[in-house]
């Protein structure tokens, strides 16, 4: 539900809630908050929180170090995890220098800055996320361990799936905050779990992907174990993903863009892999254990970085598969659309579809594909070189992830 305002500061006095929390995330997408009182929401709505930028990485030194939290209403949703008695609500926040000039940093911002730019090119693009995550037991300390809680497979059932309840109680209190998980189940490696979303706009998508790793990590703990979400946990096991379902829909609804929207990113996918796979360990996953290697796409073929699911109507989509949980949702469906718009506007053509499985494909036929980048550094110099990026990315960002 969308709240303004008004209805907030009524929700919080109505509903005993006795915490607010301000939530933002630094470049890389990693969760911060600062919680307030509720007699400082209405200064929160008027002026903003300040906080110091000096201590989130990335943000700034000392120099310049006061930053401003100004809470999005619409984003309001009660933490189900907290007290009945004294509620806890959380609100996504932008983030401004004190004389309300947009921080450049802020890459939820940046994303509604895109949507904006393709509504008014007349395009709506959707998003719907797969994300992947391995229950670890922890030690006598509560420290976490890499023992794998279960030793089950892909969609086992109880009792060798121990992760069932885990997952269903992630799902219901997902739908207690407004967020529609689609299905649930165990995945390949041991200890190894997946939860999908329905698809929905750019902004709610990212938002309800923090929001996810947020409840996942929570209810792990609460039952005595610790959500990994980064992309290779255990070596010779399956990768963490973060599949990513996209969709277009031009307003007049006159013709079908989603082809010329794959042609754009499989075009732009190169110069965008740091901010989708963003750290040393991301590499270790690409081109193993169904996470692609190439740059191809087919129909229904998982081995692919690009695949057309089989499905109909409003459920017709491309899966995007070679991102990991350690990418930052905002800017990762922000360069998704600006490389769909790209190729929209230039009618952009797709390769002939690879439909073979490249796992096992001969070097004849790969030799004939282009190669993600291998490694973090091959991807940034692929990201610092591209005028694509620099277009769309401020060069604040592109400066961290290239470092």
């Amino acid at each position: 539900m969308n709240y303004s305002k008004e209805e907030v500061l009524q929700f919080v006095r109505e509903e005993d809630v006795k915490f607010i929390r301000l939530a933002f995330c630094d470049v890389f997408g990693r969760q911060k908050n600062i919680s307030i009182m509720p007699d400082e929401l209405p200064r929160a709505f008027e002026y903003g929180i300040a906080f110091d930028a000096s201590a989130i990485k990335s943000f700034g030194d000392e120099l310049k170090s006061d930053l401003l939290l100004r809470p999005d209403p619409e984003t309001l949703a009660f933490l189900p995890w907290r007290p009945e008695h004294g509620k806890v609500v959380r609100m996504f926040s932008s983030i401004t220098y004190p004389d309300g000039t947009p921080f450049e940093c802020d890459t939820r911002a940046l994303l509604k800055s895109t949507v904006a730019q393709a509504q008014n090119a007349g395009y709506t693009f959707s998003f719907g996320s797969e994300l992947e995550f391995y229950l670890f037991e922890l030690d006598e300390k509560g420290n976490p361990t890499k023992i794998p809680y279960d030793e089950a497979g892909y969609m086992d059932l109880a009792p060798e799936d121990k992760g069932e309840n885990v997952r269903r109680e992630i799902c219901l209190t997902l739908e207690q905050m407004g967020i529609r998980p689609e299905s649930s189940h165990h995945e390949e490696g041991p200890g190894q779990n997946e939860i999908d979303f329905r698809y929905s706009d750019a902004l709610s998508a990212a938002d309800n992907a923090m929001t996810f790793e947020t409840v996942v990590k929570t209810i792990a703990n609460r039952n005595g174990l610790c959500a990994d979400f980064s992309a290779k946990p255990l070596k010779n096991r399956p990768g963490n993903g973060f599949h990513i379902n996209f969709s277009v829909k031009p307003d007049d609804g006159s013709f079908d863009n989603l082809m010329h929207t794959i042609a754009g990113i499989l075009d732009k996918i190169s110069d965008m892999t740091v901010f989708l796979n963003p750290t040393e360990n991301s590499y270790k996953r690409l081109g193993k254990a169904k996470a692609p290697g190439y740059i191809a796409w087919s129909h229904k073929n998982r081995s692919q970085l690009i695949r057309i699911p089989a499905a109909f109507g409003e459920y017709k989509r491309a899966e995007l598969r070679s991102p990991d949980p350690s990418a930052n949702p905002y800017l990762a469906f922000a360069l998704l659309i600006y490389a769909g718009l790209y190729g929209i506007e230039n009618k952009l053509e797709l390769p002939q579809r690879a439909d073979v499985n490249l796992y096992k494909a001969d070097d004849r036929i790969l030799s004939k594909l282009k190669r993600l980048p291998e490694n973090i550094e091959d991807a940034r110099k692929a990201a610092a070189n591209s005028d694509f990026i620099k277009e769309h990315v401020p060069s604040k960002i592109l400066d961290i992830y290239c470092r």
